[in-house]
């Protein structure tokens, strides 16, 4: 067992050196983490500054709270007013449908109001500072049907503890954070059972703090959250020349770096292979769901897929040349905190995508192959309009 995990760790190591000493882009890889370490250390300190702020107005809040309880004054009625409709907002669905007067702190409210919004709407009202008593004029339905003032809105959510919100404030983050750190900081430094649990639930709570994402969430354990992407990219070359080279996928390895093969098939399915982690090759299928000639081109992978993601891309005539509007969701392996761990790296779709994207721009506006792609061809092997494939992939509906 031993010498199996030496073994092991002797191979994450090489891994290591290979990935950081590589000739070739190594340099580029080192460079691009200490970016990524810079932006990171940028994003906490102004994270701990905005909820610095935060948490300063919050226990301003409270104190004020605190002296208005010994405070016998009768609040102005326009105030208490103005005070109440502030809350109803979070309280019920359609707050424009309730007229809210008040008289030397006794508060009318008449309107219409959902049943299951009535409760929340008393006790939000209720906790007004400066509501005495509360005159109930609301009318309450079971449904909106047939009432001009329930149609649409939102529906409102009951106000929840601050830990128990799926988005903390900055002021949660910031008092999260440091009982974290504190017991990271004690459970890196002591042993037992009770450090062990303290530096798992440091650590824990520290990338739910930096994600600001529920557990589930960053762990990928509820099917995970969608990373959208969108890029825009001007190519100095006609719009059919560019639809011609990306709408055949087989052409992608020509100007990506970690897209080794594509296998297309007249039904609009293909098959990539990718290089993952390590050199680890990573497989696929997807389908092609829409396909207008220079003008749409829209795919998603299968289900169960390695890499789940889905995008599409627009093509427009700009100066002479083609605009590309390109969008993109995936749900990364380990949820959100793989997506950060690659990002950290310089190993996410985006920064991928950013690279790859100035490769196409380049291979097809200088009609030079990139030196990085996974396929190294001749120049004049861009395909044209006048080139183009008989057999191309047909859109799955």
């Amino acid at each position: 067992m031993a010498s199996t995990l030496r073994s092991m760790g002797g191979a994450a190591v090489a891994a290591a050196a290979m990935y950081w000493l590589d000739p070739a882009s190594g340099r580029r890889r080192r460079a691009r983490f200490r970016d990524q370490l810079r932006s990171a250390a940028s994003d906490m300190w102004d994270g701990i500054v905005v909820g610095g702020r935060d948490l300063a107005h919050r226990l301003q809040g409270v104190a004020a709270r605190a002296r208005s309880t010994f405070d016998e004054d009768v609040i102005d009625d326009s105030v208490l007013v103005e005070r109440v409709r502030t809350r109803l907002g979070r309280a019920v669905s359609h707050p424009g449908a309730l007229d809210v007067t008040a008289l030397r702190g006794r508060v009318i409210l008449r309107g219409p109001v959902l049943a299951q919004e009535y409760p929340q709407l008393m006790r939000a009202v209720a906790a007004v500072r400066g509501v005495r008593e509360i005159v109930d004029q609301v009318a309450v339905y079971t449904h909106s049907n047939g009432i001009p003032a329930l149609q649409g809105g939102r529906p409102r959510q009951p106000q929840r503890f601050g830990l128990l919100q799926e988005r903390w404030s900055p002021a949660t983050r910031l008092v999260t954070g440091a009982v974290a750190s504190a017991l990271l900081v004690y459970g890196l430094r002591n042993r037992g059972t009770s450090a062990l649990l303290g530096a798992v639930t440091g650590g824990a709570l520290l990338v739910r703090t930096a994600t600001n994402m529920p557990l589930s969430e960053w762990l990928g354990a509820r099917g995970g959250t969608s990373i959208p992407i969108h890029k825009t990219l001007r190519v100095n070359a006609p719009v059919d020349q560019v639809f011609q080279l990306l709408s055949h996928y087989e052409n992608f390895p020509l100007f990506m770096r970690n897209v080794r093969q594509v296998h297309t098939r007249p039904d609009g399915r293909s098959h990539w292979v990718v290089a993952g982690p390590a050199g680890v090759s990573v497989e696929w299928n997807a389908i092609t769901t829409r396909l207008e000639p220079n003008r749409l081109l829209a795919w998603r992978t299968v289900s169960k897929a390695a890499v789940q993601h889905a995008g599409s891309i627009r093509f427009e005539p700009y100066n002479g040349g083609t605009r590309l509007e390109i969008q993109l969701s995936y749900r990364p392996p380990g949820g959100v905190l793989g997506h950060e761990l690659a990002r950290l790296f310089g190993a996410d779709p985006k920064t991928e995508l950013d690279e790859d994207l100035l490769r196409l721009k380049s291979f097809l506006e200088s009609g030079k192959p990139p030196r990085d792609a996974a396929a190294h061809v001749p120049p004049d092997c861009i395909p044209t309009a006048e080139a183009a494939a008989p057999d191309g992939p047909q859109a799955v509906h």
